[in-house]
């Protein structure tokens, strides 16, 4: 795995980790998915989807098949939340922070094999 996989996977899962501490702990981001008009549930639910995530990409011992479903789990949130916050009227440079984690979880993918 190269110099290049390790620095993305590193961006994309330190991002993974905050967010999902923000999730339980930060009040604004709570608030912000009342907001949303999503369940209390399924902030609790992305939170810990995000932290087994986060073990799935940093952990070289687990298949690369496995770490396929987390590459699409990740890339599913990313997308679902460029489309909620631009519902929501947020403004655009929260979608540019999930364009740059999208294109840094591409690279990951893309130079985990390669």
């Amino acid at each position: 795995m190269s110099i290049l996989y390790w620095i993305s996977t590193g961006l994309v899962s330190a991002m993974l980790t905050l967010s999902a501490g923000s999730y339980f702990f930060h009040k604004a981001s709570i608030d912000g998915f009342k907001d949303l008009g999503f369940p209390d549930f399924f902030r609790i639910e992305l939170a810990i989807l995000k932290l087994i995530a986060v073990v799935v990409l940093l952990s070289p011992q687990i298949p690369v098949q496995v770490k396929e479903w987390a590459y699409a789990g990740v890339a599913l949130f990313l997308i679902t939340a460029i489309i909620a916050h631009y519902a929501h009227g947020d403004p655009f440079v929260l979608h540019l922070v999930n364009i740059f984690f999208l294109v840094m979880l591409v690279i990951s993918n893309y130079t985990l094999t390669r």
